[in-house]
């Protein structure tokens, strides 16, 4: 971040004690030369000498008003600057300006800006990091523990059916379909956890499945992947699929949506992944986790991420990643 002049020691600015010390000396030496000079208040006071007065000391008072509200505009902008602060939207800082101590201050506030931003997108790195560990470590478990009793059950039952009298095959047939039907769920959501296309197919094929997977008898999703996609790192694949796929279970589980696309395009300076529906839109609902969590993966790969309403409603989410960071 460029430095100020304050910071680089080329200001000019006179600190808020000088001048409202200034301010005050002069009219203490005004009023002091006043009563060691032929001037004089008579008793009782002429109305003239009380008019003369009573400027002096309105016009005091004003200067006085003058500098303290020049002063401290700064530091009332710097206060609503820290209302507004939101680690997850960064690079908004307050503008250095003001006396010298208002300066300072500004200047180390945004510092400790710097400062945590940095602290929290690290942490967020390695907190996603070992989040995806854990994903892969329980979609192997589910698949390969899991996945493979369900389907010794499945066989077992089969050789049930195969021998129970004619009056239980029923029964029995339905353990089998309510087995098999849990041990698709199971599968179901070990893609989920560990998305295998991506790692083998690509982000393509990774959003095709998608848009498949979530395409059910009421929501129909829509995909499509521009040519000439510039390459881009595993870790900003990742981040692109996961924001599709927390966007597409936000519209499934909350949008009451019918129509949904995905769309990822090569646009001046990166690629941008948009994610839009048909329902009901935002209607000033709070952002859950599932939102927060997409704002802290763009952080990781220093995309852009923006969730708006959709032409004529419905809900657009957004992710642009800089070729510069997505780039081998």
């Amino acid at each position: 971040m460029a430095r100020t002049p304050y910071e680089r020691g080329e200001g000019t600015a006179v600190s808020l004690f000088w001048r409202i010390f200034s301010l005050n000396a002069t009219g203490l030496v005004v009023a002091a030369a006043l009563l060691l000079g032929p001037v004089t208040v008579s008793t009782p006071v002429r109305q003239g000498e009380a008019v003369v007065v009573l400027g002096g000391l309105v016009l005091l008072l004003a200067a006085n008003a003058v500098v303290l509200r020049v002063g401290l505009v700064p530091l009332q902008r710097l206060g609503r600057a820290m209302a507004a602060a939101d680690l997850l939207r960064p690079g908004v800082r307050a503008p250095v300006s003001g006396p010298a101590e208002t300066a300072q201050l500004i200047t180390t506030y945004n510092t400790m800006l710097d400062r945590l931003e940095a602290e929290r997108a690290t942490g967020a790195a390695h907190a996603l990091s070992a989040q995806e560990r854990e994903r892969h470590r329980i979609a192997r478990e589910l698949h390969d523990e899991v996945g493979q009793t369900l389907t010794a059950v499945l066989l077992q039952l089969k050789r049930v059916a195969d021998r129970a009298p004619e009056e239980l095959r029923e029964e029995v047939g339905q353990a089998q379909e309510a087995t098999r039907a849990g041990l698709d769920e199971i599968r179901r959501i070990a893609r989920r956890l560990r998305p295998g296309v991506l790692e083998e197919l690509g982000l393509p094929s990774a959003l095709r499945s998608l848009a498949g997977e979530f395409t059910t008898h009421g929501l129909t999703v829509r995909h499509h992947v521009g040519g000439d996609l510039p390459r881009l790192t595993e870790e900003s694949e990742l981040v692109l699929y996961r924001v599709a796929q927390e966007g597409l279970t936000n519209t499934a589980r909350h949008s009451g949506a019918d129509h949904a696309e995905v769309r990822l395009q090569p646009v001046a300076g990166g690629v941008e992944l948009l994610v839009r529906d048909n329902g009901t839109g935002l209607g000033g609902a709070p952002e859950g986790a599932g939102m927060q969590g997409m704002r802290e993966r763009a952080l990781l790969v220093g995309a852009v991420f923006s969730v708006g309403s959709g032409p004529g409603r419905g809900t657009d989410v957004r992710l642009r990643i800089p070729v510069a960071q997505g780039v081998r």
